[in-house]
Protein backbone atom coordinates (compact mmCIF):
# COMPACT_ATOMS: atom_id res chain seq x y z
CA UNK A 1 0.00 0.00 0.00
CA UNK A 2 1.18 3.50 -0.71
CA UNK A 3 -1.13 6.11 0.91
CA UNK A 4 0.11 8.77 2.38
CA UNK A 5 -0.58 9.67 6.02
CA UNK A 6 -3.08 12.14 7.28
CA UNK A 7 -1.51 15.20 8.33
CA UNK A 8 -2.81 17.14 12.14
CA UNK A 9 -1.21 20.85 12.56
CA UNK A 10 -1.89 22.09 16.17
CA UNK A 11 -2.94 25.57 16.40
CA UNK A 12 -4.86 26.26 18.98
CA UNK A 13 -2.99 27.21 22.15
CA UNK A 14 -3.18 31.03 23.56
CA UNK A 15 0.39 31.44 22.80
CA UNK A 16 0.66 33.21 25.92
CA UNK A 17 4.67 33.15 26.18
CA UNK A 18 4.86 34.96 22.95
CA UNK A 19 2.08 37.55 23.73
CA UNK A 20 0.63 36.81 20.23
CA UNK A 21 -0.84 34.01 18.08
CA UNK A 22 2.34 31.73 16.75
CA UNK A 23 -0.04 30.89 14.05
CA UNK A 24 0.09 34.76 12.46
CA UNK A 25 4.09 35.01 13.08
CA UNK A 26 5.59 36.11 9.33
CA UNK A 27 7.87 33.54 8.44
CA UNK A 28 9.59 32.91 5.44
CA UNK A 29 6.87 35.58 3.32
CA UNK A 30 4.27 33.84 4.92
CA UNK A 31 3.01 32.71 8.46
CA UNK A 32 4.02 30.16 10.96
CA UNK A 33 1.16 27.92 9.80
CA UNK A 34 1.38 28.91 6.21
CA UNK A 35 4.70 27.85 6.25
CA UNK A 36 3.27 24.62 7.88
CA UNK A 37 0.59 23.82 5.43
CA UNK A 38 2.37 24.96 2.36
CA UNK A 39 5.31 21.88 3.37
CA UNK A 40 2.86 19.09 4.54
CA UNK A 41 -0.05 19.45 2.13
CA UNK A 42 1.51 17.66 -0.87
CA UNK A 43 2.78 15.26 1.45
CA UNK A 44 -0.27 14.73 3.35
CA UNK A 45 -3.88 13.74 2.82
CA UNK A 46 -6.02 15.11 4.19
CA UNK A 47 -4.41 17.82 6.34
CA UNK A 48 -6.41 18.93 8.85
CA UNK A 49 -5.59 22.07 11.36
CA UNK A 50 -6.92 22.23 14.92
CA UNK A 51 -7.67 25.52 15.99
CA UNK A 52 -8.86 27.24 19.26
CA UNK A 53 -8.03 30.40 20.85
CA UNK A 54 -8.63 32.85 18.25
CA UNK A 55 -10.04 30.60 15.98
CA UNK A 56 -11.87 33.02 13.84
CA UNK A 57 -9.07 35.33 13.45
CA UNK A 58 -6.27 32.49 12.29
CA UNK A 59 -9.50 30.71 10.00
CA UNK A 60 -8.68 33.89 7.51
CA UNK A 61 -4.97 32.61 7.30
CA UNK A 62 -6.03 29.26 6.10
CA UNK A 63 -5.86 28.40 2.52
CA UNK A 64 -8.52 26.41 1.03
CA UNK A 65 -7.15 22.94 1.02
CA UNK A 66 -6.92 22.01 4.46
CA UNK A 67 -9.43 21.00 6.58
CA UNK A 68 -10.10 23.31 9.56
CA UNK A 69 -11.92 22.17 12.77
CA UNK A 70 -12.16 24.02 15.66
CA UNK A 71 -11.22 22.48 19.53
CA UNK A 72 -13.32 24.52 21.64
CA UNK A 73 -12.03 22.84 24.64
CA UNK A 74 -8.69 23.96 23.80
CA UNK A 75 -7.89 25.37 27.13
CA UNK A 76 -7.97 21.62 28.71
CA UNK A 77 -4.70 21.20 27.28
CA UNK A 78 -3.03 19.95 23.72
CA UNK A 79 -4.37 16.44 24.22
CA UNK A 80 -7.92 17.92 23.83
CA UNK A 81 -6.49 19.43 20.26
CA UNK A 82 -4.94 16.25 19.51
CA UNK A 83 -7.98 14.52 20.11
CA UNK A 84 -10.11 16.56 17.96
CA UNK A 85 -8.23 16.64 14.75
CA UNK A 86 -7.83 12.61 15.25
CA UNK A 87 -11.61 12.77 14.76
CA UNK A 88 -11.87 14.45 11.63
CA UNK A 89 -10.42 11.96 9.76
CA UNK A 90 -11.61 9.51 8.38
CA UNK A 91 -12.22 6.30 9.84
CA UNK A 92 -9.92 4.52 7.36
CA UNK A 93 -6.88 6.54 8.13
CA UNK A 94 -3.95 4.40 8.17
CA UNK A 95 -1.60 7.11 10.23
CA UNK A 96 -1.12 10.43 10.40
CA UNK A 97 1.74 12.58 10.80
CA UNK A 98 1.01 15.40 13.37
CA UNK A 99 3.01 18.81 14.63
CA UNK A 100 2.56 21.86 15.78
CA UNK A 101 2.56 25.17 14.61
CA UNK A 102 5.39 26.79 16.84
CA UNK A 103 7.83 24.60 14.53
CA UNK A 104 7.68 26.44 11.73
CA UNK A 105 11.49 25.60 10.84
CA UNK A 106 11.28 21.95 9.51
CA UNK A 107 12.44 21.29 5.55
CA UNK A 108 10.25 19.71 3.20
CA UNK A 109 13.01 17.04 2.94
CA UNK A 110 13.26 16.28 6.41
CA UNK A 111 9.22 15.65 6.17
CA UNK A 112 9.43 13.59 2.69
CA UNK A 113 12.91 11.47 4.45
CA UNK A 114 10.39 11.04 7.34
CA UNK A 115 7.19 9.96 5.53
CA UNK A 116 9.40 7.65 2.87
CA UNK A 117 11.02 5.51 5.85
CA UNK A 118 7.36 5.27 7.73
CA UNK A 119 6.26 3.81 4.52
CA UNK A 120 9.05 1.39 4.43
CA UNK A 121 9.02 0.28 7.65
CA UNK A 122 5.82 0.58 8.70
CA UNK A 123 6.12 1.07 12.39
CA UNK A 124 3.50 2.28 15.12
CA UNK A 125 5.57 5.36 15.44
CA UNK A 126 8.10 7.62 13.34
CA UNK A 127 9.76 10.39 15.03
CA UNK A 128 12.60 12.13 13.51
CA UNK A 129 16.00 12.37 15.65
CA UNK A 130 18.95 14.93 15.44
CA UNK A 131 21.97 13.95 17.77
CA UNK A 132 19.85 12.66 20.43
CA UNK A 133 16.87 14.69 20.07
CA UNK A 134 13.61 13.63 19.20
CA UNK A 135 11.54 15.93 17.35
CA UNK A 136 9.00 17.11 15.09
CA UNK A 137 6.63 15.89 12.99
CA UNK A 138 5.59 12.55 14.16
CA UNK A 139 3.80 9.74 12.46
CA UNK A 140 1.52 7.51 14.38
CA UNK A 141 -0.11 4.46 12.78
CA UNK A 142 -3.84 3.69 13.89
CA UNK A 143 -3.77 1.57 16.80
CA UNK A 144 -1.78 4.50 18.49
CA UNK A 145 -4.11 7.55 17.55
CA UNK A 146 -6.92 4.72 18.62
CA UNK A 147 -4.73 4.62 22.14
CA UNK A 148 -4.66 8.94 22.00
CA UNK A 149 -8.46 9.06 21.43
CA UNK A 150 -8.94 6.31 24.33
CA UNK A 151 -6.47 8.86 26.97
CA UNK A 152 -8.27 10.55 29.80
CA UNK A 153 -7.30 14.58 30.12
CA UNK A 154 -5.38 13.77 33.29
CA UNK A 155 -2.63 11.60 30.45
CA UNK A 156 -0.65 12.99 27.07
CA UNK A 157 -0.21 11.34 24.05
CA UNK A 158 3.77 11.18 25.29
CA UNK A 159 2.42 8.83 27.69
CA UNK A 160 1.17 6.43 24.48
CA UNK A 161 4.04 7.23 22.64
CA UNK A 162 6.73 5.90 25.69
CA UNK A 163 4.63 3.10 25.65
CA UNK A 164 5.76 1.95 22.30
CA UNK A 165 9.24 2.97 22.01
CA UNK A 166 10.43 -0.71 21.08
CA UNK A 167 8.13 -0.12 18.31
CA UNK A 168 9.08 3.29 17.20
CA UNK A 169 11.23 4.59 14.66
CA UNK A 170 13.61 7.07 14.69
CA UNK A 171 14.92 8.88 11.61
CA UNK A 172 18.03 10.45 11.84
CA UNK A 173 17.88 13.64 10.74
CA UNK A 174 20.07 16.63 9.87
CA UNK A 175 17.56 19.18 10.10
CA UNK A 176 17.35 21.92 13.01
CA UNK A 177 13.61 22.93 12.32
CA UNK A 178 12.94 19.28 14.13
CA UNK A 179 14.22 20.53 17.40
CA UNK A 180 13.16 24.64 16.91
CA UNK A 181 10.40 24.97 19.20
CA UNK A 182 9.32 28.66 18.82
CA UNK A 183 7.57 29.87 22.24
CA UNK A 184 9.24 33.49 22.90
CA UNK A 185 9.75 36.26 21.52
CA UNK A 186 13.57 36.19 21.79
CA UNK A 187 13.23 32.44 19.62
CA UNK A 188 11.11 34.35 17.07
CA UNK A 189 13.59 36.74 17.02
CA UNK A 190 16.24 34.72 16.39
CA UNK A 191 14.04 32.66 13.51
CA UNK A 192 13.77 35.07 11.21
Amino acid sequence: MNRKPAGIILSAGESRRMGRDKALLEYRRTTFLGRIIAVLEPRVEPLVVVLGHHAEAIRQAVPSGPRVVVNTNYQAGMLTSLQTGIRELPCDTEAALFTLVDHPAVAEETVELLIGEWAKARPLIAIPRRGVRRGHPVIVNRQVLDEILALGPESSAKDVIRSHRDRTLFVDVDDAGVLCDIDLPEQYERLR
